[in-house]
């Protein structure tokens, strides 16, 4: 099995920050690009940002130059650094990654199961 675990959410004021951080564990053999999602009441869910096992990352334009993401590869881990939140920032925030199981030896794509994060004014 393949399991991913957010942690770190929280509540904060408008203007603060968090680090999120993913950790994926079990029966992995190699992961290709991770990615973070956010899915706010009543709206869909969004890509957020996401980076390659290389490191070439990709931002929605909502956050470009307010939050950072980042991974270890050799820890199996991804973060995502959040500046200057904004309420409108406020979701669920999933993180994703496109995962090698090393029994079945199959791609396929894995989902934590979320941490809140919330913005207050």
């Amino acid at each position: 099995q393949v399991q991913l675990v957010e942690s770190g959410g929280g509540l904060v004021q408008a203007g603060g920050s968090l680090r999120l951080s993913c950790a994926a564990s079990g029966s992995i053999s190699s992961i290709n690009t991770m990615g973070w999602y956010r899915q706010a009441p009543g709206k869909q869910r969004e890509l957020v940002a996401d980076i390659t096992s290389g490191g070439i990352t990709n931002y929605a334009n909502s956050v470009k130059g307010r939050f950072t993401i980042s991974r270890d590869n050799a820890k199996n881990t991804m973060y995502l650094q959040m500046n200057s939140l904004k309420p409108e920032d406020t979701a669920v925030y999933y993180c994703n990654g496109q995962i090698r199981n090393m029994i079945t030896w199959r791609w396929s794509d894995y989902w934590g199961q979320g941490t809140q994060v919330t913005v207050s004014s």
